[in-house]
């Protein structure tokens, strides 16, 4: 009887501490559980943004350029030239889809200050290398420095000029090709419209940054003349 007793003893303390180890794992459990699901929620009530993996500010053209300076490249300036005149041309297909009626004055590019008239070997460059891609292109180019006759001297023989009293007074150019350059610490923008000469409407424009490194490579000066 008395190891029946301390058997049933033995066997209620067990149970009893089963219980506990149990009531123990369980009140565990919850609490991970607990934990687990207030985790969630913290998380889900305070959603990620829709662009999180997006910049909040957009950076300019310049701002990626100042951040790209590569050591070799094959970028010259008139890569870009041919993609502003392509820009040009896409617009001016609209306005006159016969080539033929088109015949484009190229001006200087211009410092962008007070006066309008200042430039540099890069504005001059530049428009000699929209005069070739325009004609390039398939449009008239008129070129209005040229003169009636040829001047033949020892230096040489010249027909292009700047002295407008040695220059035609008539022109057959009906558009003309007008920009400006604006220094930024990274490169040079440049902004161009070809312009209708009798309404001054502007029926195309373009614009490009050429980063310094091109400059720097063709050994442009930025000095104005």
């Amino acid at each position: 009887m008395f190891y029946k007793l301390s058997a049933i003893a033995g066997l209620t303390a067990t149970l009893a501490l089963t219980g506990c180890s149990i009531t123990q794992n369980n009140e565990h459990n919850e609490s991970i559980n607990t934990r687990s699901d207030y985790t969630v929620v913290t998380q889900s009530s305070q959603p990620k943004p829709m662009y999180a993996n997006q910049s909040v500010q957009q950076q300019s053209e310049y701002d990626t350029a100042r951040q790209f300076t590569p050591l070799k490249h094959h970028k010259t300036l008139a890569n870009y030239v041919e993609q502003m005149a392509l820009d040009l041309v896409d617009t001016l297909e609209a306005e006159a889809p016969d080539n033929n009626s088109i015949n484009i004055a190229v001006t200087t590019i211009v410092d962008l200050d007070a006066s309008l008239n200042k430039s540099n070997q890069l504005g001059n460059q530049l428009a000699e290398t929209f005069i070739h891609q325009l004609q390039k292109f398939g449009y008239g180019v008129v070129d209005f420095k040229t003169m009636d006759n040829i001047d033949v001297s020892n230096r040489g023989d010249f027909v292009l000029s700047r002295d407008i009293e040695k220059l035609s007074e008539s022109s057959m150019a009906n558009y003309v090709l007008a920009g400006t350059l604006i220094y930024r610490p990274n490169g040079v923008a440049v902004n161009t419209r070809v312009i209708n000469v009798h309404s001054k409407h502007i029926v195309a424009s373009s614009r490009k940054l050429i980063p310094l490194y091109v400059l720097n490579k063709e050994d442009i000066y930025l000095s104005s003349n």
